[in-house]
């Protein structure tokens, strides 16, 4: 089972720590009862961010970081979802229906469910037992179907909401395509930490071939259509779902927002999981670097291969003259993450694996995710932008669009800017005194 994976190679990292649970707990200021309970297999995290600490705390390779969030997505799509009781699902006996009778002379009319069928009827509003048992059939059905809705409920919990492009042109375009850095940093989501996921567009396409010409309806965005759509079409699965987040951070130190605002106005730094709200309360930047985390995920049982992934610059201009507020201090050396790099700065902006990661493609399923990082990086200009992802199946093929909730992602260069900390044990934002202003 996937939870089962998941808690497993939980374990084998709080093993090989050789910390107990108390101080795991002191560690990542949580309760050492609930990381108990997450080793264990008795919770799954709501969210992957405390998930992704312990695992840094536990020295976990950047090997053991990926593996660890695409179990950490397959036993999330499975909580939830309960067992059907066996009774259940067997179908009473004809004579265990109420209201219906092996005996003769008893009618049943007033008590059969309103489905029974009333073709089968002895006379005018008198049922037999036929119907009754068909009306238990039908009774049986409707659990199994409810319950096949409840999982693909819990597994659409991970999918973003798939907009519709409306232009079927084999390009993915959403309502916050023509939106530029004009709209004021203001214009952020909202602050909940669960919603970390983006609105990307979705524009699929059958291939072309020269024994067929297309026809006007052989485009459809992955909006319209559910898994179920193309089973047993053999002509390959719909567009791959993307889960966005924003506001991941390699680790505190690392990441830094701009501000339009005194440092006497802006709260303490926010932990990770509460980042997005932190951001969106201030209208503030991702400065000098972006890093995004990205699920990918196939919809339905057929392979969905990734193609390429493409970095698209909506607007470009000087980098905001904003204060730089660090989200920590003093955390050490790093571990290189697996990613894909992305230099904003250039005239063509393209990703670029580094620290070992493989390039594109890639396959995914419904089954078998695949997490990407990517780190922007800007120093000279105030970036919009937003990415691409290519990919086909079968004879489908088509673009999703990722990007912030709708909205494009911004980055921005933060050099010269003045730069504040928040040492741990203080009470107030100060500005650093090694590193005034942010070095070129």
């Amino acid at each position: 089972m996937a939870g089962d994976e998941f808690t497993d190679l939980l374990r084998q990292l709080k093993e090989r720590s050789g910390l107990s649970y108390g101080v795991l707990a002191k560690r990542l200021h949580t309760s050492a009862s609930t990381l108990h309970r997450y080793v264990n297999g008795d919770a799954v995290p709501a969210d992957y961010a405390p998930v992704e600490r312990f695992a840094r705390v536990c020295r976990a390779t950047p090997e053991e970081l990926v593996e660890l969030h695409r179990r950490w997505v397959l036993a999330d799509a499975l909580r939830g979802q309960k067992p059907v009781a066996p009774e259940a699902l067997e179908a009473p006996e004809a004579s265990e229906v109420p209201g219906t009778s092996t005996g003769s002379g008893v009618p049943a009319a007033s008590v059969v469910p309103e489905t029974a069928d009333k073709t089968e009827e002895a006379g005018p509003g008198v049922p037999t037992a036929a119907s009754g048992g068909a009306g238990a059939r039908r009774r049986r059905t409707a659990v199994l179907a409810g319950a096949a809705a409840a999982a693909a409920v819990v597994a659409a919990a991970l999918v973003v909401n798939l907009v519709p492009d409306g232009g079927g042109e084999g390009r993915g375009r959403s309502a916050g395509i023509a939106e530029s850095a004009g709209g004021g940093p203001g214009a952020a989501a909202s602050g909940d930490r669960r919603s970390r996921t983006a609105s990307p567009s979705v524009s699929a396409s059958e291939k072309s071939s020269p024994s067929a010409s297309p026809s006007p309806s052989a485009s459809r965005s992955g909006a319209d259509r559910g898994p179920a759509a193309d089973a047993g079409s053999g002509g390959g699965a719909t567009a791959p779902m993307v889960a966005v987040n924003a506001y991941a951070w390699e680790n505190q130190c690392s990441q830094h927002y701009l501000v339009d605002r005194a440092p006497e106005q802006v709260p303490p730094p926010p932990s990770e999981p509460d980042a997005r709200g932190w951001v969106s309360a201030l209208g503030g930047v991702a400065a000098g670097q972006q890093m995004l985390a990205l699920t990918v995920q196939g919809a339905g049982k057929d392979t969905v291969v990734l193609e390429e992934l493409h970095v698209r610059v909506v607007e470009k201009s000087a980098p905001l003259d904003w204060n730089d507020f660090a989200m920590g201090v003093g955390c050490g050396g790093d571990v290189r993450t697996a990613a894909f790099g992305v230099d904003l700065d250039d005239g063509r902006p393209a990703t670029s694996p580094r620290a070992g990661q493989r390039d594109f493609p890639y396959k995914v399923s419904e089954t078998d995710p695949e997490v990407f990082y990517v780190f922007a990086d800007a120093r000279t200009h105030n970036v919009s932008w937003y990415l691409e992802l290519e990919w086909s199946s079968g004879s489908r093929e088509g673009t999703v669009r990722i990007d912030d909730d709708g909205r494009p992602f911004r980055t921005s260069g933060h050099v010269g800017r003045p730069a504040y900390t928040y040492p741990l044990g203080d009470s107030a934002w100060g500005r650093d005194e090694y590193q005034p202003d942010i070095p070129g």
